[in-house]
Parts: structure tokens; sequence; C-alpha cells
């Protein structure tokens, strides 16, 4: 009986966290809120590709707003979404309630992809989401901690995580449009 749980445990720790069932967390596991305060299922995003980001208003990367809407309009839809996540982790650079938050990414962007509310994406006090997102026994893929506002993690249409684009790289970088269209 020892040798089953010390496999099983292994197995585990091979594959990321499980489940009570024996099923590995995907994005579809997870439930947020939105900017505006309503629950959101990212179970509803099946069958997507998305981009979740986290984000900052007075940040210098502040201006990839812009990017991620062109990304969102030209991509948006069926296959693909943009999901922001407002974070004050780096520099107090989102010092912003949801609603001033909310009112600047409209007025000085005209964000229309979803925007979440304001959360922790590092130390002791991160967002389960980010936790999944940012560690490999988690979601098996290398670890990959936010650095800095602006961190994108690319989801594929099961669910999992399949790379991320750190801040310096553009949202309409080629290796967030090649993974959008699926061109190599």
């Amino acid at each position: 009986m020892k040798k089953i749980v010390l496999i099983s445990s292994v197995v585990i720790l091979a594959f990321g966290i499980v489940s009570m069932t024996g099923v590995r967390k995907t994005l579809y596991d997870f439930k947020v809120k939105t900017i505006d305060g309503k629950i959101f299922d990212m179970n509803t995003l099946k069958g997507k590709k998305v981009l979740v980001v986290n984000t900052a208003s007075k940040c210098g990367f502040t201006p990839q707003y812009k990017a991620l809407e062109t990304l969102f309009k030209t991509y948006g839809g069926a296959k693909f979404t943009i999901i922001g996540f407002p974070a004050d982790n780096f520099g107090h650079q989102e010092p912003g309630t949801n609603n001033e938050i909310q009112e600047f990414c409209s007025k000085n962007y005209g964000v229309t992809f979803q925007m979440m509310e304001k959360i922790s994406v590092s130390g002791p006090d991160i967002n389960p989401l980010y936790s999944w997102l940012t560690t490999k026994n988690e979601n098996t893929v290398p670890d990959a901690p936010v650095k800095w506002n602006f961190q994108k993690f690319m989801i594929d249409e099961q669910g999992n995580v399949v790379d991320v684009a750190m801040s310096k790289e553009e949202p309409t970088c080629d290796k967030i449009v090649n993974w959008i269209t699926g061109k190599k």
C-alpha cells in the first residue's frame, strides 16, 4: 500500500496539480470577477485561445493597451479573446479603484476586451488564477512568475498555458500573432 501512495505522489508531482478526480487544472476551473464586480466563469471560454495580461495605468508599458485593443479588434471573436487583470504589485503603478481603472481604459485607449477586477499577481496574496498561471507544479509548464506589468500568458483552446510573452514584448509581436493565427 505504501508503494501505491508513493507512486501516486510522484505522478502528481510529475504532472502538476490535479483535482480529487485526477484531472489537471485548466483555465476553465477558475471563476473571477469582472471589473464591474460580476462573477465570470472562465469555463465560458472553452474552445478559444486566451491572452491573459496583468495591466497598470501608470506604467511605461501602459501604451500597450492600444496594441492589445488592436489585437482584440483584429482577431477577437469566436476563437480568440483577451482578458486584462489590473494589478498594483509593481511600483504602485495601478493605484486606482476598479471604477477609475475602467474609466481610464475606456477614455484613453477605447478598451473593449474584458477587464477584470484589480487583483494581486505576485506575492503572498497572489490571486489563485495567477498562482496557477505562474507555477509549474500547478500548470506543468516552466515557472513564469510575473516580473512586471503587461506580462502576457497564452492559453490554448483546451485551457492550458502554452507560452508567456514578457512585458517588453508588444502584444502585436510575431510570437503572439503567430500563436493566434497558427503560423509557425
